[in-house]
């Protein structure tokens, strides 16, 4: 039997897993690890074994023997059976009081089941978002584990070991986000918002290139320019990396030789069906989805362009002075509409938090985010500032320097809103931020005629605004035998 000299093991050695496990090891820990196919194992230990203390294991029970009590592993195999399985093993050879986490990008109502049935077993279960793809697995993610208070004392030190720190103040990039399921809900949230920020900085390329006629070359040079703002980002980032790109087979810019499909693994569609289900409006992160959705609609396209829709063909045609503040206006747009889908994904996280009775700081996940995850951007750090001095309470949009952000950008969003409609180029998320800012700010919506209607037809009450929290039906009965009378 093996000696128990690990205090972490990771399960599933593929390259999120292998990463994670020699990111463990760069920090002082001693790993177990697991696969299945134990060729990965080999793998990893021909190709890593000298970085640090690893202990490799033929079968789950020697992985097992290997972990010092109470004994914590982690899985990072594919969602869904796979994971069920891997959790079926470890019950079999662990004992009441070690802690199972599953890694991967789970649905946060499968992590409640399994968190339910794996403690009435005795054992400690935590759904944990890992955010930061394979590279930040290696050189530091950002980290949202759920599960109890007891299993965060023992996993705790061991992730903030491996964590992201954040620039300004090297504060760990992991925190404790509450019980069960909370873990994978928020990262489930920032995914949502990850594919409502892809689309929009996406949304600007097209109306420079499209529109404006300029180059990727270009258009990278100016995403370079942005990210010295208040718009710096990772996404920002990696966009002027990508523009500049050269294809090593053609020699044209990268992103003309990819198929213009974008893929998607589930997380964005989650979100916005949980959305629906808590009533919840993320627009924004609703089109970022559906975007990619109708991108992945090849026949559909396909049909559309033989049958030759009619409509304008994408060109701004501006004086070549006036594309400079063009280009101005696009940045500002670009930053508003990246703020309401912060703002809606924060949103959820709050009215999820409600739901299924977690105790979310929000500004804790506003730190978290900072560092090692895909959205993190200098920006969070006045989300963070909003909810932790409670401007955000109701909405990080009230906070004031949101407010201010958003005001500036007025002139700007609409602009590039009411161009992108008037040259044909689709601006899903620009359009969507904008009109969900402007149902904020409406005093009255259009609603209320949609409530009549439903009142008519099928009896389904409406509010009065002059009689607060009284509900009638009666015009619609009395409507109905007008209508029989004339």
């Amino acid at each position: 039997m093996a000696e128990a000299t690990a205090n972490i093991g990771v399960i599933g050695l593929a390259a999120m897993g292998s990463n994670l496990a020699r990111n463990l090891a760069h920090h002082g820990n001693t790993v177990a690890v697991y696969n299945r196919h134990y060729s990965r194992t080999e793998d990893l230990m021909r190709d890593h074994g000298m970085e640090g203390q690893f202990v490799p294991a033929h079968t789950i029970e020697e992985f097992v023997a290997s972990l010092k009590k109470p004994r914590t592993a982690i899985i990072l195999v594919k969602a869904g059976a796979p994971t069920d399985a891997v959790i079926d093993e470890l019950e079999a050879a662990m004992e009441p009081g070690d802690i199972i986490v599953d890694g991967g990008n789970s649905y946060f109502k499968d992590t409640i089941r399994r968190e339910k049935e794996v403690r009435a077993k005795g054992f400690h279960f935590v759904g944990c978002g890992v955010s930061g793809g394979e590279e930040g697995a290696l050189n530091g993610p950002s980290l949202m584990p759920g599960g109890t208070d007891e299993s965060w004392k023992t996993l705790g030190p061991i992730l903030k070991s491996i964590a992201a720190k954040a620039e300004d103040d090297g504060a760990p990039c992991v925190t404790h986000i509450g019980e069960n399921g909370a873990g994978h809900f928020v990262k489930m949230v920032h995914n949502g918002i990850e594919y409502a920020d892809m689309q929009v900085i996406s949304e600007a390329y097209d109306l420079m290139r499209r529109g404006l006629g300029m180059t990727p070359d270009e258009i990278g040079d100016q995403f370079e320019e942005w990210n010295k703002t208040e718009l710096n980002s990772y996404l920002i980032e990696i966009t002027a990396d990508i523009l500049h790109e050269k294809d090593k087979k053609t020699g044209k810019p990268l992103v003309d030789v990819i198929v213009d499909q974008a893929g998607m693994k589930g997380t964005g569609t989650w979100t916005v069906q949980t959305a629906l289900s808590l009533g919840t409006s993320v627009t924004a992160i609703a089109e970022g989805v559906f975007a990619r959705a109708i991108s992945s609609q090849t026949g559909l396209r396909q049909e559309a362009a033989k049958q030759g829709l009619a409509g304008p063909d994408g060109r701004i045609d501006i004086p070549e002075d006036a594309k400079k503040a063009f280009i101005e206006d696009i940045r500002q747009a670009l930053y508003a509409s990246k703020i309401v889908a912060y703002a809606q994904g924060f949103n959820e996280i709050s009215d999820g938090a409600k739901e299924y009775d977690w105790n979310i700081d929000l500004a804790a996940v506003a730190r978290i985010w900072r560092g090692g995850c895909i959205i993190r951007a200098q920006f969070l750090n006045k989300v963070s500032d909003a909810f932790e001095s409670g401007e955000a309470e109701v909405s990080m949009l009230f906070a004031s320097y949101f407010e201010k952000a958003m005001e500036k950008a007025q002139g700007s969003w609409r602009r590039v809103v009411a161009k992108a409609a008037e040259v044909g180029v689709p601006a899903p998320v620009f359009s969507s931020s904008l009109s969900y800012y402007d149902a904020l700010r409406s005093r009255r919506l259009p609603a209320a005629l949609i409530q009549g209607q439903r009142d008519f037809f099928g009896a389904h009450t409406y509010g009065r605004v002059d009689e607060p929290g009284a509900f009638h039906t009666l015009w619609a009965q009395e409507g109905r035998e007008e209508i029989k009378e004339s």
